[in-house]
């Protein structure tokens, strides 16, 4: 399976599990979606909050260093939330809003992007100043995979409330074999 189609793969896969990430929450009311839970984040809204700004930073790197990728366009002059551990999104509807334009930005950024994009060097500044120069498609994994590791977090912070999420596995998504 080549790149670009693994990470097409991904950001579906992400897509999806933030569906019903959200959908979760929005069955809960406000204070259990606030109550420190004892995660790293301490409670829901947070750490969803920390999943969408992560995110936004991760991807506005990739926006600045890819200028010509039209995909990421919206985010090139957007502020950034900052990356801290409490809740930058106090309103859920907005955060829901918010991660549902991430993730279709993160769609269209996998469709447009190609092998080539992910072979070449990307240059960032992360938030704690410090600069990297990593190949884009290593630094797209690890965006991936932060992801799936809070939302892991998430759904075991909804098996605390009783509330189960169902099936999160990728292999959910991922297309029968065809020889053709």
């Amino acid at each position: 399976m080549s790149l670009a189609r693994d990470f097409q793969l991904m950001a579906r896969y992400n897509q999806w599990m933030n569906e019903r990430l959200y959908t979760a929450a929005a069955s809960l009311d406000e204070a259990a979606l606030r109550a420190d839970r004892g995660a790293f984040f301490g409670s829901i809204l947070a750490t969803l909050d920390h999943i969408l700004a992560a995110d936004a930073h991760w991807l506005s790197r990739f926006a600045a260093s890819f200028p010509e990728l039209a995909s990421l366009q919206p985010l090139r002059h957007a502020p950034l939330p900052a990356l801290v551990r409490g809740i930058t999104f106090p309103d859920f509807a907005r955060l829901r809003g918010d991660r549902e334009t991430m993730d279709g930005l993160l769609v269209s950024f996998t469709q447009e992007a190609t092998e080539a994009t992910y072979a070449r060097p990307m240059r960032y500044v992360n938030s704690a100043g410090e600069s990297f120069t990593r190949e884009a498609g290593l630094v797209l994994r690890h965006v991936f995979n932060h992801q799936t590791h809070h939302r892991g977090q998430v759904t075991t912070l909804f098996s605390q409330c009783g509330v189960a999420i169902g099936v999160t596995d990728l292999s959910a998504l991922i297309p029968e074999w065809s020889a053709a």
